[in-house]
């Protein structure tokens, strides 16, 4: 408690620092007032009740930040961002240009890379903007539209999610942490009066004891989750002995830490808006007029509806996009070469393709406990859901994983520019 007061007080003495958290605030701020901005002729009535027991509508509303619930001008959210981002990724495993311009080129090919991610996040935005005030259309959430009027909520929505976007990467550079990670932490966090609510409501005193055992079983995940989070693999390097005139250099021993989830809340990401993508294409598509496509989207959207197949699917995806998202952020051949040219070498393992072998193989070992542990995760409230047949509360899931990686990750953040500061 002392080392917290004494933290405190070097971030409330440190004008750089204290002006990056303000800043990180503010943006939050501007865009929780921006979540609240409705776009015109939104049935409230009408919404409550679609978003009532609805999976799909609130995984959506998860990376909106909270947006769709109020169907804001960032209604969108992040998403079309982290859709563009995802294209980008796989991209580069198909294509040689890419994952040089990702992996090699320094600062400007990962900016140049960065704003191919955007430009692309444009036409995704237009697309899951039109796919989604069609459906609200057809719910009677929003009146029917003019096409003057379709085209003006079109442009209001995608410009709000790249404004949105904007605000994000004005975080990552100018505040603490991840910006976008942080506006969706922000909707989730925002989220919680209404779910508190909605549970008082519903609160059943005969139940207590099963309320009382979801409780123990979130602290659980929580504790879980922060464990594997931090939980890592160190693999022992030495460093040869080196004669330069009368110095000796090396000759000392240090470890390579490899993480047990490696790939961090992103697998969850991805799997989520991989999954969010084909359900808002097969609603908007119920409603067109030819019997063929109307017919191939019904059949799509109730496959997709059944929990259990989409459980399933959800789990699938993030188990492997847990391997595919290591394996493109973490290159064990390059992390081999590194240390031979350092004169580094793995007690018992030979320098060059034999070093990247064997870290390749601990890493793969390490991942595939981190993907199951986070498919588990993942699926837990669908599995909790569809055997107890509460929907009111639920225990780990998308939102958990993202609020306590995001804090992690924030807490060490601001403890390293308090380090620096210290010393």
């Amino acid at each position: 408690m002392k080392n917290f007061f004494y933290k405190f007080g070097l971030i409330l003495q440190d004008k750089a620092l204290r002006t990056r958290i303000l800043f990180t605030l503010g943006a939050l701020v501007i865009f929780r007032f921006l979540s609240i901005i409705p776009i015109p002729g939104v049935n409230e009535g009408a919404l409550s009740s679609l978003f009532a027991n609805n999976e799909f509508l609130g995984l959506l509303n998860l990376f909106s930040g909270g947006g769709l619930s109020q169907l804001s001008i960032v209604m969108l959210g992040v998403g079309p961002y982290i859709t563009a981002s995802i294209i980008m990724q796989l991209l580069t495993v198909m294509s040689s240009r890419l994952k040089e311009m990702y992996q090699e080129a320094g600062d400007a090919g990962r900016q140049k890379f960065a704003q191919y991610g955007r430009m692309l996040a444009i036409p995704f935005a237009l697309i899951q903007g039109f796919s989604l005030i069609k459906l609200l259309e057809s719910q009677n959430v929003i009146a029917a539209l003019t096409p003057f009027d379709l085209m003006v909520n079109l442009i209001v929505i995608t410009a709000g999610s790249m404004l949105l976007m904007w605000i994000g990467e004005l975080i990552t550079e100018y505040g603490i942490g991840n910006g976008v990670s942080l506006i969706i932490f922000a909707g989730i966090v925002s989220q919680l009066p209404t779910a508190l609510s909605q549970f008082a409501y519903v609160f059943d005193p005969a139940q207590i004891f099963l309320y009382a055992l979801f409780v123990v079983i979130a602290l659980v995940v929580v504790i879980l989750v922060v464990v594997v989070t931090e939980a890592e693999r160190p693999i022992p390097v030495t460093y040869a002995k080196q004669v330069r005139g009368a110095k000796v250099y090396g000759g000392s021993s240090t470890y390579l830490p490899l993480r047990m989830n490696q790939a961090g809340v992103m697998p969850i990401i991805f799997g989520s808006s991989i999954l969010l993508f084909p359900q808002i294409i097969s609603r908007f598509l119920v409603n067109v007029d030819y019997p063929v496509v109307k017919n191939v989207a019904t059949a799509l959207n109730t496959f997709i509806s059944n929990n259990w197949i989409y459980a399933i699917a959800y789990f699938i995806l993030v188990f492997v996009f847990t391997y595919f998202y290591t394996a493109v952020t973490f290159d064990p051949d390059q992390i081999s070469k590194n240390l031979q040219k350092n004169g580094a070498f793995i007690p018992g393992i030979r320098p060059g393709p034999s070093t990247a072998d064997h870290i390749a193989k601990t890493l793969t070992r390490l991942t595939f406990v981190g993907a199951l542990f986070l498919g588990v995760i993942a699926v837990l409230p669908l599995i909790i859901r569809g055997i107890t047949g509460i929907t009111a509360i639920s225990v780990g899931g998308t939102a958990l994983l993202i609020a306590v990686s995001v804090v992690i990750d924030l807490i060490k953040k601001i403890d390293a520019q308090v380090s620096i500061r210290e010393y």
